[in-house]
């Protein structure tokens, strides 16, 4: 585990010069592989209310942990107690060459969300900021800190607005009008009283609606408001149970995640390619096929994710995600004979995926004799 300084909310000594310290810390960040840093207060007195009313509409589905900690998510002093600031950094994690709606098109190969293609990048920018916290204490002396990267009761996206690093689009996405969305996001719980950047105010969203109309289960509700229990990547990572039957077909080959809200974003044009070895794909994820990725056996989905987000949903949603890409496949005989050989599989859940998906396949094959 990373180093941590619990927070004091400390005063530095009268020779530094907080606004000198802010800049070098956002070079500091550049230097260590961040495209972005902004630092904030720790009032999200506004986006506590906006979490509230979502929550209380049950927008959050199975993912209770959104509500666990109370106001320790809108709340930074009550989560790390002495924080004053809050320094936001943003890594870019899109890798060059790899493919993005063409796979979509392609039916027949597996959508994984681009942002899980290499290893997790939990570890990756922890690691960065806590690099970034050791050159600030060389700077400064002793001072506490605490880093998050998508691992705490934190509203990543809120602070980095508030930091300057973007304007929240449509799709309730963190926007950058020169990079699009496809990036990390970490922070640095901090005890010093540095200088905080101008909050990313305007909107440059306008009367787009590409987002909402990109969505394949209508997930956006409201401008900036997503109801998890219709989005695909809600559906394929945080849902325990069975995909409901309606969003099965929308689904179509995305069975990890989805980007459509982000690729179809007019911003998107603008992403810059990642140099991160670690964000580039493995084990050919970003172009496998369906029907090869299902024949994973337990120990080889084990093997071949590890240190991958994807580990986490296990190997039996692993099952039942690819059993509705399957379905969603044209039909083939290859396709059909590798549902049949899973049958019999030892989880209620993955079955009844799987039966769903061969009557979605049988049919398909009904329909090309009857077109024959």
């Amino acid at each position: 585990m990373s180093e941590q300084r619990p927070c004091s909310a400390r005063t530095p000594s009268a020779e530094i010069d907080p606004a000198a310290l802010a800049t070098q810390i956002k070079q500091w960040g550049r230097e260590l592989g961040f495209q972005a840093v902004g630092i904030t207060d720790t009032d999200l007195a506004t986006h506590e209310r906006y979490l509230a009313r979502w929550l209380e509409a049950g927008r959050h589905g199975e993912m209770a942990y959104m509500a666990k900690h109370g106001t320790k998510r809108t709340r930074p002093a009550e989560l790390v107690p002495g924080t004053l600031r809050v320094i936001s950094a943003r890594m870019d994690y899109l890798p060059p060459e790899v493919e993005t709606t063409r796979v979509l098109g392609q039916p027949q190969r597996a959508y994984i969300s681009r942002y899980a293609l290499g290893r997790d990048y939990h570890k990756l920018i922890r690691k960065r900021l806590d690099q970034l916290a050791r050159l600030i204490e060389a700077a400064v002396g002793p001072f506490g800190y605490r880093a998050f990267v998508d691992s705490a009761p934190v509203m990543e996206r809120a602070l980095a607005q508030k930091a300057g690093i973007g304007w929240f689009g449509k799709n309730a996405m963190l926007l950058d009008p020169k990079a699009g969305s496809l990036f990390f996001l970490g922070e640095l719980y901090t005890d010093l009283p540095l200088p905080v950047d101008a909050p990313f105010e305007r909107e440059h969203c306008g009367s787009c609606s590409s987002c909402q109309t990109a969505c394949p289960t209508d997930a956006i509700v409201e401008d900036k408001v997503i109801d998890a229990r219709r989005c695909i990547s809600y559906l394929t990572i945080e849902l325990h149970g069975a995909i409901p039957v309606e969003y099965r077909r929308a689904m179509g080959n995305r069975v990890y995640g989805c980007d459509d809200c982000q690729l179809f974003c007019p911003f998107t044009r603008f992403t810059r390619a990642s140099d991160e070895p670690d964000f580039a794909p493995r084990h050919d994820l970003d172009r496998a096929e369906l029907v090869t990725l299902f024949a994973w056996s337990e120990t080889e989905f084990l093997k071949r994710t590890e240190g991958s987000p994807i580990r986490r949903i296990g190997y039996e949603r692993w099952l039942r995600n690819l059993a509705v890409g399957l379905g969603n496949a044209p039909w083939s005989e290859r396709v059909e004979s590798a549902l049949q050989a899973r049958l019999a599989y030892p989880s209620d859940l993955v079955r009844e995926h799987v039966r769903w998906a061969l009557e979605e396949q049988r049919h398909k094959r009904q329909t090309r004799i009857a077109s024959a």
